[in-house]
């Protein structure tokens, strides 16, 4: 049994995306996912039979269209956008960084939540719903050698404020949840790429990430699902436009080791 709201998450079939969808979906919320990969959807819907899902790239107008569809095929209404989709982009100082890797990212770091949250937005302003947008601590700080990521989760926060302002007199909340380094695959490639391009053991690479916290901690999905329950509820119900950090108190992101 569903308690009548409807979420949707994209990047919802693995990763953060897929923890935040499941604790909804268990909390009595219908989840519609939508995600790039169509092997980890098929493995998220086998898992979790009540979920539905749109295979999708939020970097295409044409297919956050059809996520909408979809959508408006499996549910009536929609309280809950989960602006989760989002990529590591390249790590590399300014100079070298692609113009290529730094489109990929902005289009889907920033440019997918315009689009989602674009045609979101008439669905949330009838249901009086939340928008919770998955930022980062990159977006408190600087970052070296992630230009694109940075700049994407700077504007990310930029859009929450706005989007709380726009949206707060139709009882819509926008906020942002801000995670430092997540335990998984992604931040485990993100150390892997800083190791190699420094020439040192990604374990040494870790002790600096881990020592940019003050409680020395690598935060995990399952506290990101946590925060994401809590402002959709009406334990929240007063809360928004703000950025909340899950990420044992970040003390700074140098990554340099002077």
């Amino acid at each position: 049994m569903t308690d009548g709201r409807v979420a949707l998450v994209t990047a919802g079939a693995s990763g953060i995306g897929r923890v935040i969808a499941e604790r909804l979906a268990g909390d009595g919320i219908a989840v519609h996912i939508c995600d790039i990969d169509e092997t980890a959807i098929a493995d998220c819907l086998a898992a979790n039979p009540g979920i539905t899902a749109s295979h999708a790239d939020v970097s295409s107008v044409e297919q956050v269209d059809a996520v909408f569809s979809d959508l408006a095929r499996h549910h009536e209404r929609l309280n809950i956008l989960v602006n989760n989709a989002g990529i590591s982009g390249p790590t590399a100082p300014v100079e070298e960084i692609d113009p290529a890797d730094w489109d990929r990212t902005i289009a889907v770091d920033l440019s997918g939540a315009f689009y989602v949250t674009r045609k979101a937005a008439p669905l949330l302003r009838a249901a009086r719903g939340s928008i919770i947008n998955i930022a980062s601590n990159a977006a408190l700080f600087g970052v070296p050698l992630r230009s694109p990521y940075a700049a994407s989760k700077w504007a990310l926060i930029g859009l929450t404020k706005t989007w709380a302002m726009e949206l707060g007199p139709d009882g819509v909340r926008v906020n942002a949840i801000c995670p430092g380094s997540v335990k998984g695959p992604r931040i485990d490639g993100v150390i892997e790429r800083d190791a190699a391009l420094r020439g040192m053991p990604p374990e040494a690479i870790r002790e600096v990430y881990l020592r940019q916290s003050s409680m020395r901690v690598f935060a995990e999905a399952e506290d990101v699902a946590a925060m994401v329950l809590y402002l959709c509820s009406d334990a929240g119900k007063n809360i928004s436009g703000q950025s909340i950090a899950i990420d044992g108190h970040t003390e700074n992101l140098s990554n340099w080791l002077d």
